[in-house]
């Protein structure tokens, strides 16, 4: 009797094929990824959270295509496992089963962090928007990543002003190469000390009051955010690459505010 054939064994496989336009293609693969995965948490040891993932590898000249499914494939056997742990482990395994020269990936996800409400104390749970992106040819290279919204004061408004001033929405966004570890609630706590003042989840009257005062006393330009960052991130040893910008959302203009710094 004969044994019968798998469905696979008669699917041609295009991806295999091999291409003769000599174009090598620096990066192939899948975007957008939505995946559970598990991130340290300084105070909780983990937090669970779900991720929007890019997944590529370098495509060589002489193949036609990638094999795309691999990626999940390979993503599924880290994502009970603290990612930033694992990354320079996933790049290899992608690496080896794509037989390619280098592999890359990008995680950005929700962090939620408890903050307690300045005046009343009560609590509640603000997210950032962070990510890590790594890379792997022969080195492994590695950058971690957040996005924190404050609250920032115009300096010139309140001078020329004969009562109040006006302030901004801002985002600050932070990315970092370490040689050693730091924390995601690190980074955060550096550029919210470094604001005219913390955004807060919840706020009663009594915080209302304290956030606005407290802006008001610590007027800056978004120059002066970026450059105390700069200063800051210099002085911090584990840190080896940085780049820092930050975008106020002015209340009295129809543009935004912008600085950026990278070392």
């Amino acid at each position: 009797m004969k044994k019968a054939k798998t469905p696979s064994a008669h699917i041609p496989d295009l991806q295999n094929q091999k291409d003769n336009r000599n174009v090598t293609i620096d990066k192939v693969g899948v975007k957008g990824i939505k995946y559970p995965i598990v991130v340290s948490d300084r105070y909780n040891t983990i937090q669970n959270t779900i991720a929007d993932i890019n997944f590529y590898v370098e495509l060589p000249h002489y193949n036609r295509g990638t094999h795309m499914s691999r990626f999940v494939e390979i993503l599924h056997h880290y994502h009970t496992d603290v990612i930033i742990f694992q990354l320079e482990n996933l790049l290899d395994e992608i690496k080896h089963s794509l037989k390619a020269n280098s592999s890359y990936i990008e995680i950005t996800f929700p962090y939620f962090i408890k903050k307690k409400a300045p005046v009343s104390g009560i609590a509640s749970f603000l997210n950032y928007e962070c990510s890590f992106k790594a890379s792997k040819s022969t080195e492994f290279e590695f950058w971690i990543g957040v996005k924190v919204p404050v609250t920032m004061l115009c300096p010139c408004s309140k001078e020329i002003s004969a009562y109040g001033a006006h302030n901004q929405r801002s985002l600050v966004s932070l990315h970092v190469q370490y040689i050693h570890f730091i924390w995601l609630e690190e980074l955060i706590d550096l550029v919210e000390n470094a604001a005219s003042c913390q955004i807060y989840p919840l706020l009663k009257r009594p915080d209302e009051k304290y956030v606005t005062e407290k802006a008001y006393e610590n007027a800056l330009f978004v120059e002066d955010i970026i450059r105390d960052l700069t200063i800051k991130l210099k002085k911090d040893k584990r840190i080896i690459h940085f780049e820092v910008e930050s975008e106020n959302f002015e209340s009295i203009h129809n543009h935004s505010a912008y600085a950026y710094k990278k070392l």
